[in-house]
């Protein structure tokens, strides 16, 4: 027993010390953890130096026998304490960073975190109950005890237990990454929410001073009268260091096409001297975080659209790959397509549908009808198809309807299950003719068979007009 208290000390004593000198190590990490579970901002500072000040005298109270027993009574406290925080942030459906053992390792708070306290808290209650009276042998005397054999062998078996540790969280981490990766490349992972504020509501106001001090709000960025993309980043994430040239370069070549707004999580110092390092304009400083949680961030670099309207025009995408794919769907080095002009009839067209019948598109005039130029290949129009299987599953009568017009192989196009008429444009002839440079795109005609509202490009602008009622009636 006296063995079995002893190597319950020393355990706590270790897990417990190094969490405190991780967490102090990465203070700035710490005390980000810490307002994402909910502390104020006026106590985050604090905080993040006395918690982990709590561990190390912890661990340092479990090693002599004399206060043992005080140092596994803080230790509960302690897991008490993040065990509820824990939950508290469950319930609210949020699952932050637990930070626990600083940049060394860290999870989201979930079920593993409340597991992994639980087996401390056991053994830290094994040391309070049983070695309330005794804790068990000295550390020091039963070292000073041992022979030279007994001290190598200690010594060996110390080693190897932090070799073997090591190479769990290597092998923990190695997985974490590969799930990750295979999460990004199959755009997230299945059944899981998308990240990131609902496409069309209101973007979250803000008022943040760049690394200049100058004060901008998303309404001095939205005065530009072009869409705002709103980059995430932190100054010590290497992918976002890695993403800046990138910035650097949307800003210059498509000043016109899109406002592109670096909102960084890192010291405004730090921030300041990589905007100055890559020519960078609007880099708006976010130390505590405050914007990237009202976007729902969820990881760095992250970017959000918002329009000009200041509506929300696209999920989170997180990762560089994501983001420049994002950027790709709203900005192009050709002129943007013009469409068929507003007040112009349906073009006479012939093309099959999935039977192999030629339809006229000149036989939809007589009901507002949206035609979605489509590709079953697209990347944009991946992430957009639950979206038009859910509004033809939801359609009222006083929204328009929908025809696709799809190139790609028609057993492709048969599989992405449209209940609205669907033809085949495999060469893009039409689509082309009628202004479609690219996919998704979309036309709205009247019921008079004129076309009502420019040419609609990207998720946001299509989904915009094929949930609207009346559009073409107002135009």
């Amino acid at each position: 027993m006296d063995l079995a208290l002893l190597l319950v000390r020393c355990a706590l004593a270790a897990v417990f010390a190094l969490a405190a000198a991780t967490k102090l190590a990465d203070l700035r990490g710490t005390r980000r953890a810490t307002t994402e579970f909910g502390a104020p901002e006026v106590l985050a500072a604090p905080l993040a130096i006395l918690l982990p000040l709590a561990e190390l005298a912890a661990a340092a109270a479990l090693v002599p026998v004399a206060s043992a027993r005080w140092g596994a009574a803080a230790v509960l406290v302690l897991l008490l304490l993040f065990s509820s925080a824990i939950v508290a942030s469950l319930a609210r459906g949020r699952t932050p960073d637990c930070h626990c053992f600083g940049q060394l390792h860290s999870e989201p708070a979930g079920p593993r975190a409340l597991g992994r306290n639980g087996v401390l808290a056991a053994g830290a209650a094994f040391v309070l109950a049983a070695g309330w009276n005794d804790a068990g042998l000295s550390a020091v005397a039963w070292l000073g005890r041992l022979d030279t054999a007994g001290a190598v062998a200690t010594a060996a078996l110390a080693l190897a237990a932090v070799a073997a540790a090591g190479s769990v969280h290597l092998v923990s981490v190695q997985r974490r990454l590969l799930h990750r990766i295979e999460e990004l490349e199959s755009g997230g992972a299945a059944g899981a929410p998308e990240p990131g504020l609902e496409v069309g509501t209101y973007a979250p106001e803000f008022s943040l001073a760049d690394v200049e001090g100058v004060i901008l709000t998303l309404g001095n960025l939205r005065s530009l009268a072009r869409p705002v993309l709103l980059v995430f980043t932190d100054s010590a994430c290497v992918s976002c260091s890695a993403l800046l040239p990138d910035l650097a370069r949307w800003q210059s070549e498509h000043e016109t096409d899109l406002t592109v707004t670096v909102v960084s999580a890192g010291a405004p110092e730090d921030s300041r001297a990589k905007a100055q390092e890559h020519g960078l304009d609007f880099v708006l400083c976010d130390p505590d975080r405050e914007v990237y949680r009202a976007y729902e961030g969820t990881g760095t670099p992250s970017a959000v659209v918002v329009d000009a309207g200041g509506l929300v025009a696209s999920r989170l995408s997180l990762g560089p790959e994501k983001i420049r794919d994002l950027v790709g769907g709203w900005i192009s080095s050709e002129s943007p397509p013009e469409g068929i002009p507003v007040g112009e009839p349906i073009p006479s067209a012939e093309l099959p549908d999935l039977r192999g019948r030629s339809v006229d598109l000149r036989t939809f005039a007589g009901e507002e009808t949206l035609f979605l130029f489509w590709s079953p290949a697209c990347g944009f129009c991946r992430d957009m198809h639950p979206d038009v299987l859910e509004w033809e599953a939801d359609r009222s009568g006083d929204r328009p309807r929908l025809v696709v017009i799809s190139s790609g192989p028609a057993d492709e196009v048969r599989a992405e299950g449209f209940s609205s008429t669907t033809l085949l444009d495999e060469d893009r002839r039409v689509a082309t003719a009628m202004g479609s440079s690219g996919t998704p795109s979309g036309l709205l005609f009247a019921a008079d068979g004129t076309a009502a509202w420019p040419i609609a490009v990207g998720r946001s602008q299509i989904l915009q007009l094929a949930r609207s009622r009346g559009v073409a009636g107002r135009v």
